[in-house]
């Protein structure tokens, strides 16, 4: 007993000695440091430490977003290739009989209409219809930076006449920085497919394959400076194809007028998972 004693004693006079070292130590430190504190003008400190804090929550910032999964899905493709009636279907299951041409991007953030009936926590989608006009295409790029994938709708019905512009448009895309930085899968979908006229998706996908082909062997011949795109697409000295493309390109059939949606309504939710 009297042995732990001595051990509790002599343990308690080593731990003060030691604190005492270090506070004789740390006492011209904190003297100094005290001492340049008073040197600094003020305003050199409330700038230092102005910085600190904006740095500070930039990274707090940066760490929020970075967590902060995509859920826009856009609506893209020619004037009249059925973008709009398709957006309401999404949203509220209306057909919009006619034809429903937008001239400004319809969007909304909702739970796709087919799920509202379903249990359980459903994240919601941040839809865009862009407009086809090729004048208002350009509002496609304030979206991509949040684009979790893109919906190209085509016209199977009036396929042919419009497959050099529908090419066109596809290729523009295809080949954005910002699509091909990202892999932004992109679904071609082909609407209209219930009538007898309409082309399968099979045939449009070839058929767009060989299009963007040719838009891709003139489009290399212009000067680099008068190229707008920022990639080429495909494989050198190989026909073009769509498995060729960084991102996954896919293609489904749909009926906007009807509801007849499914296959797009899964890209949706394969994209933005609740």
């Amino acid at each position: 007993m009297e042995v732990l004693e001595q051990w509790t004693k002599q343990a308690e006079q080593w731990s003060s000695q030691a604190l005492q070292q270090w506070k004789n130590q740390g006492e011209p430190l904190w003297s100094q440091a005290h001492l340049y504190i008073q040197q600094v003008p003020p305003t050199q400190i409330y700038v230092a430490l102005a910085i600190l804090l904006l740095t500070s929550v930039l990274l707090l910032l940066g760490r929020l977003f970075k967590h902060q999964k995509a859920n826009t899905i856009l609506l893209s493709g020619l004037s009249g290739s059925g973008k709009t009636v398709l957006f309401y279907q999404l949203r509220d299951g209306s057909s919009h009989q006619g034809t429903v041409t937008s001239m400004e991007p319809n969007e909304g953030t909702f739970v796709l209409h087919s799920e509202k009936s379903k249990n359980g926590k459903l994240k919601p989608v941040h839809l865009v219809d862009v407009p086809g006009h090729s004048r208002l295409r350009p509002k496609l790029d304030e979206f991509l930076p949040q684009a979790a994938g893109i919906v190209f709708v085509v016209d199977a019905l009036e396929f042919l006449p419009n497959l050099r512009a529908a090419s066109e448009y596809l290729y523009d895309i295809l080949t954005k920085a910002s699509v091909v930085k990202k892999r932004i899968p992109i679904l071609i979908l082909c609407n209209k497919t219930d009538k007898v006229t309409a082309h399968s998706k099979e045939f449009i996908r070839k058929q767009l394959e060989k299009e963007i082909d040719k838009l891709r062997a003139s489009r290399s011949a212009i000067s680099t400076a008068d190229i707008a795109n920022d990639f080429t697409l495909g494989v050198l000295g190989e026909p073009f194809s769509f498995s060729q493309c960084q991102n996954k390109v896919t293609v489904a059939e749909a009926v906007g007028i009807t509801g007849e949606i499914t296959q797009v309504e899964q890209f949706i939710r394969d994209r933005v998972r609740s």
